[in-house]
C-alpha cells in the first residue's frame, strides 16, 4: 500500500503563490463532487463474480471443454446418415476395359445428347463402433477429466478475483481514511497559522515564523489534494478489479475483514488444510487423469478397430418404380504401420504426465509459500496495530504539548511543525496497519482456498 509523503518542505515563492490560490477553487470542486452512494464489500464481490472479464473467460473455457467432451463422446454413439439426390442425366453407354456388355445392357451405336432421364437415389446408412481397444472411450474419459480440471481452474480464477477485489477495496478504504488525516492536518495548520499571525502582529514572534507556517499550510493543502487524488485512483482500481465500467462518484464503506478462524494455527496445519482445498491442486489431479486416459487411448492405436455398418437404398428413374436394396456387414480396420505415429503419440503423452507431476510438486511449494507469507503478514499486522496506535497517541500528545509550549512562548515554530509532521505520519501509519490486517486476512483466505 503506497504511503503518502507528509514531510514539510519550503516551496519556492512561485509555487507557494500558486498553491495559495488553490483553496477557493478546490473547495468548490470538492463541494461539487460529493459521493452519491456508499459501496460495501459484498456488493463489489458480487459484481466481480458476475462481470469480471477474467471470470467470464474462465467460464467460457469451461464451456469450451464441455463442448469438446461432447465431441469426443460422439463416435461412441450410432452414426446415421440419410441421403437423397435427384439428377437429370443422359444414358449413353460407355465401355470400360474388362467389362463385357450383358444381355441387359442396351448398346446402341454412337451417342445421343438429346435424350435424358430422371434418376432418383435415396439411401440410409448406419454405423456403430463395436470395439477399438479403448481408443475412443479413453479419449472421451480424457475429455471429461479435462472439463473437471477446467471447472476447478475457473474456481481458482474466482478465488483470485475475490482476493484482488478485497485487496483493492481495503486499499481504497485506507486512502479514504488518509484523506481524513490530511484534512485534519490542514485544519491544524490553518489553526496554527491564525495563531502565528496574531503573535507576529503583536511582535512576540519573528516574521519568519509566519512565512514558515504559510509554507506548512500550503504543504498541507498539497497533501490533501494528493490524498484525495489517491483515493479517486484507488476507487478506479477497484472498478477495474470488479469489472465495472463506471465512474468513481461513490464512497467505500467502513468495513474490515473479520478474524480468520485458523489465523493463529501452526504453519503445518494451515498448509495441510490448503493442500486439501486449493483448487489448483485438484485441477492438476484432474489433468493427470486426463493424460492417463489419453495414454490408454494412444496405446489402443496398436490394435484394430471393429465397426458394424448397415444401409438401405432405393434407386430408379421413376419415383413410383424405385428399386430397393440393403446391405450390412462388419468392418475391421488395423493400421499396421504408420511410420511410428503411435509410438510418438505415446511418448508425448507420457512426457505430459511427467510434466503434470512436476507442476504439482511446484504448486505444493507455492501453496506452502502462500500460506506462510499470509500467516506472517497477519501476525505482523496484528502486532503493528498496537504499536501504531501507541505511536499515534504519543504523537498526538506531543503535538498538544508543542501547541501549549508555542502558545506560552516557550516553544518555536519549528518544534510545532515537527510535532505536526510526527502526528500526521503516526496517524497515517495507524491507518495502514489497520487495513493492512484486513488485506493480510484476505490473503490468508485465498492461500487456504476459501472466500
Amino acid at each position: 500500500m503506497p504511503r503518502p509523503a507528509f514531510a514539510l518542505t519550503l516551496p519556492v515563492l512561485g509555487a507557494f503563490l500558486a498553491i495559495s490560490a488553490c483553496p477557493p477553487a478546490y473547495a468548490q470542486e470538492s463541494a461539487a463532487a460529493q459521493p452519491v452512494r456508499v459501496v460495501k464489500l459484498p456488493e463489489v464481490e458480487r459484481s466481480a463474480l458476475e462481470l469480471q472479464p477474467q471470470i467470464l473467460v474462465a467460464r467460457a473455457a469451461t464451456n469450451i471443454a464441455a463442448g469438446q467432451a461432447d465431441q469426443a463422446r460422439a463416435p461412441l454413439l450410432p452414426q446415421v446418415t440419410a441421403t437423397a439426390s435427384y439428377t437429370r442425366e443422359t444414358g449413353n453407354y460407355v465401355s470400360r476395359p474388362g467389362v463385357i456388355p450383358g444381355s441387359t445392357t442396351v448398346s446402341t451405336p454412337g451417342w445421343d445428347l438429346g435424350r435424358s432421364f430422371d434418376y432418383w437415389n435415396f439411401g440410409v446408412t448406419a454405423a456403430q463402433l463395436v470395439y477399438d481397444f479403448g481408443q475412443t472411450y479413453e479419449r472421451y474419459k480424457s475429455a471429461r477429466s479435462t472439463v473437471e480440471a477446467q471447472r476447478l481452474q475457473e474456481q481458482t480464477t474466482r478465488l483470485q478475483v475475490v482476493a484482488g477485489v478485497r485487496r483493492t477495496y481495503f486499499n481504497a478504504r485506507a486512502m479514504k481514511e488518509l484523506v481524513d488525516v490530511a484534512r485534519e492536518t490542514l485544519d491544524d495548520q490553518n489553526r496554527h497559522l491564525t495563531q502565528v499571525q496574531a503573535y507576529v502582529a503583536v511582535g512576540t514572534q519573528p516574521p519568519i515564523a509566519l512565512a514558515q507556517q504559510r509554507a506548512a499550510v500550503a504543504n498541507a493543502q498539497v497533501q490533501l489534494i494528493t490524498a484525495q487524488n489517491n483515493y479517486e485512483t484507488a476507487k478506479a482500481q477497484l472498478n477495474q478489479a470488479a469489472g465495472l465500467a463506471a465512474g468513481t462518484d461513490y464512497d467505500v464503506g467502513d468495513e474490515e475483514l473479520a478474524r480468520v478462524e485458523e489465523e493463529d494455527q501452526p504453519l503445518e496445519k494451515l498448509v495441510e488444510k490448503a493442500l486439501a482445498t486449493r483448487p489448483e491442486l485438484a485441477s492438476l489431479f484432474r489433468q493427470r487423469q486426463a493424460q492417463e486416459a489419453s495414454l490408454s487411448s494412444a496405446k489402443g492405436s496398436y490394435g484394430p478397430s471393429l465397426s458394424a455398418a448397415a444401409g438401405a437404398t432405393a434407386q430408379g428413374v421413376q419415383l413410383d418404380h424405385l428399386v430397393p436394396n440393403w446391405n450390412g456387414g462388419l468392418v475391421a480396420t488395423w493400421y499396421v504401420f504408420q511410420g511410428g505415429l503411435t509410438n510418438g503419440l505415446v511418448r508425448q503423452v507420457e512426457a505430459q504426465v511427467q510434466s503434470i507431476d512436476a507442476q504439482r510438486s511446484l504448486e505444493e511449494l507455492q501453496v506452502r509459500l502462500d500460506v506462510d507469507t499470509a500467516r506472517l503478514a497477519v501476525r505482523a499486522a496484528k502486532a503493528t496495530i498496537g504499536a501504531a496506535a501507541d505511536a499515534a497517541t504519543s504523537a498526538r500528545e506531543q503535538l498538544r504539548l508543542a501547541e501549549q509550549r508555542y502558545a506560552t512562548g516557550v516553544g518555536n515554530i519549528i518544534e510545532l511543525n515537527d510535532a505536526q509532521v510526527a502526528s500526521t505520519s503516526a496517524a497515517a501509519q495507524l491507518v495502514e496497519a489497520r487495513y493492512g490486517l484486513s488485506t493480510a486476512r484476505a490473503q490468508l483466505l485465498a492461500a487456504l482456498g476459501r472466500t
